[in-house]
């Protein structure tokens, strides 16, 4: 601020980071008069309070945040406790702290699995509103003593709500955030930014050469299919994307990965497992598959155990890495694909006969190898229209 020595800088980025303060009466070494200033000038914390959702025997944990203008996004804290022994006594498998965070308010792309296509778009969230999901997640973490030492984040994922290579400016800013040691002190690697398939963001992510992962929302690798479970591949189809995921992958050295969700009877087929083979084969790439979670909008049900496993053995034998993911915070609402702003409320069951009607006949013609057609809705139109000039 005008007027103030450099070290008041200093003071207040540490008690933000450092001290996690919520608001200015926290940041203990500035002057009283100088902390009524800051509250007039700034905010120190953009999110109003949290609603916390427990499931899996405490394990996990859905945030719902209520932002300043009354948008409504949430976060998913998840605790992985060490696991395995070695020779030495010490775990194999270290304690971990995942953070499933969102971008934007709602999300224009309408994967119909994913619950928070049916909210639709709000609008893209801030660098702040970002990394204040981070900053509200250490602060429960602090008073935790798990193992003899104070809990914190190890893993940060860019997988809840929106599209972050619809706003990847914030994004890119939350993330430098994230990883300078000056500021939250989480290495880059230990950060995911996933996308449903910008074809521009991912060449963008890929001249800017970062060390954190990639992760690509697939579900199919059938055009005609893949159009009907991510929208977005009627912009840019399937091989664009994974085109554009194998030159970052041999530029940044960095491995993709590739997020499948299984739904019985529509993506799980031995037909589908070969494609996507086929589609992966030689590249530096892993296949994370996911037992689809209920949605109430959907016709379609998780494909079985046996499926999932017969899925992941057949792309092992095609040459493709697979791992089958655990389904975490189902219970709550906090499973992949199910984050839809709680109180946001549930859509008016005409529109969600509507939308199970659509679903079923594109489906149908999916399933048949055609592609429908269909044009993007409006909002999805909209949200790429700034991605033209990249392409």
């Amino acid at each position: 601020m005008e007027g103030q020595p450099a070290y008041r800088a200093k003071q207040i980025r540490d008690g933000v980071w450092r001290r996690n303060a919520k608001t200015s009466a926290e940041i203990h070494p500035l002057p009283v008069a100088l902390r009524a200033r800051l509250d007039r000038a700034f905010r120190v914390d953009t999110i109003a309070a949290d609603e916390i959702t427990i499931s899996d025997r405490g394990l996990t944990e859905k945030m719902l945040h209520p932002l300043s203008d009354g948008a409504l996004i949430e976060s998913v804290l998840m605790h992985y406790p060490a696991r395995g022994h070695g020779e030495d006594g010490r775990p194999e498998h270290r304690e971990r702290y995942t953070l499933c965070i969102s971008s934007q308010a709602g999300c224009a792309v309408g994967c119909p699995f994913c619950a928070t296509g049916e909210l639709g778009f709000g609008r893209d969230l801030e660098t702040a509103e970002i990394l204040d999901q981070v900053r509200h997640a250490a602060r429960r973490l602090a008073p935790t003593v798990a193992g003899g030492h104070d809990a914190h984040l190890t893993n940060v994922v860019f997988m809840g709500m929106g599209e972050p290579l619809l706003n990847l400016d914030r994004v890119l800013e939350a993330v430098a955030a994230l990883s300078d040691p000056q500021r939250f002190g989480l290495g880059a690697r230990h950060v995911v930014v996933s996308t449903s398939g910008v074809v521009p963001g991912i060449r963008r992510l890929t001249q800017l050469n970062p060390q954190f992962t990639l992760a690509i929302s697939l579900h199919a690798a059938r055009d005609p299919l893949r159009d009907v479970l991510v929208p977005l591949n009627r912009r840019w189809p399937v091989a664009e994307v994974v085109a554009a995921a194998r030159a970052h992958a041999r530029v940044t050295g960095r491995r993709v990965s590739y997020e499948y969700v299984m739904i019985s009877g529509v993506n799980d087929t031995d037909v589908d497992a070969d494609a996507l083979s086929a589609l992966l084969r030689g590249d530096l790439a892993h296949v994370n598959l996911i037992p689809m979670n209920p949605v109430a909008h959907t016709p379609w049900q998780a494909s079985s155990p046996e499926r999932v496993t017969h899925f992941a053995a057949r792309l092992r034998e095609g040459g493709i890495g697979a791992t089958v993911r655990r389904n975490r915070g189902q219970d709550a609402g906090a499973a992949c694909g199910q984050l839809a702003a709680d109180r946001a409320g549930e859509p008016p069951a005409p529109a969600v006969a509507h939308r199970r009607e659509v679903i079923i006949r594109q489906s149908e013609v999916a399933m048949k190898g055609d592609r429908s057609g269909e044009r993007l809705s409006a909002d999805l139109e909209a949200a790429v229209a700034g991605q033209k000039a990249d392409r």
